[in-house]
């Protein structure tokens, strides 16, 4: 199952996914759009595809459409993957408001789907829960202020979960990418496309497929094997401070 399906990593991971013959479930807001991509996935690789549309933010809505559904009990693996960034600005200058929308997507919302999903994990005995945070979670830059916060906390937690989880034997990843160019930037900076395409000017960023290579790589070990946390950045890019451009 991978949350925030609709495009960049999480579309990237269900293609990746699909391809290898898994049966995806795919969430998001847009329903249109998951519904394309659902049909997208079965033409082109013959996969099974199971669409649910909540937005992570809204803690009744998870609850209400992942608890106590059959169709999930056989989930091997839960991606987190919904999140963004909004605004990067100073903090005193910053707007509460994407302050908190970045609270509720990247932080609670990681929480509530993999509260709601692990009943079918312990269930079954054994499980893969992989959180997507950022190299931001490892260094904290100028104007990141809160979105640094919430990938340092999807750290923490992923620590936290590992820990917890050790006696159901559910394996739990952190998956932190650098610099990537997707729809990213363009949320971030809340639509500027021109702005956007400055951040990847001068070097070559990880693509959506990076990310999703790395996690079907985690996902498909044995099952006496779990990587704790992975870094992954472009060879430009050496943490949240040292990038080279040319």
């Amino acid at each position: 199952m991978i949350t925030g399906a609709s495009s960049g990593f999480g579309k990237a991971m269900a293609h990746r996914f699909a391809k290898e013959g898994w049966s995806i479930v795919i969430t998001g807001r847009r329903k249109k759009i998951l519904l394309e991509l659902a049909e997208e996935l079965t033409a082109q690789y013959g996969a099974e595809v199971l669409v649910k549309v909540f937005d992570v933010q809204q803690r009744k809505e998870v609850f209400d459409v992942l608890a106590n559904d059959e169709k999930l009990g056989d989930v091997d693996v839960v991606v987190n993957n919904a999140g963004l960034a909004l605004g990067r600005d100073y903090f005193d200058e910053a707007n509460l408001d994407d302050w908190e929308t970045m609270i509720d997507t990247n932080l609670k919302g990681l929480l509530y789907v993999s509260k709601a999903m692990l009943p079918y994990l312990i269930k079954r005995g054994k499980g893969h829960i992989i959180n997507i945070g950022s190299t931001a979670g490892k260094e904290v830059y100028e104007k990141g202020n809160v979105y640094c916060a919430t990938k340092t906390s999807v750290d923490a937690i992923s620590q936290a979960m590992r820990i917890d989880m050790l006696r159901h034997q559910i394996k739990v990843t952190a998956i932190h990418p650098g610099a990537a160019e997707t729809e990213f930037s363009i949320v971030r900076f809340k639509g500027d496309a021109s702005m956007a395409k400055t951040v990847y000017e001068g070097y070559q960023p990880l693509k959506a497929e990076d990310v999703a290579d790395t996690a079907f790589y985690c996902a498909n070990l044995p099952e006496h094997v779990c990587i704790n946390s992975v870094v992954m950045t472009c060879t430009s890019q050496a943490n949240s401070f040292y990038l080279l451009r040319k």
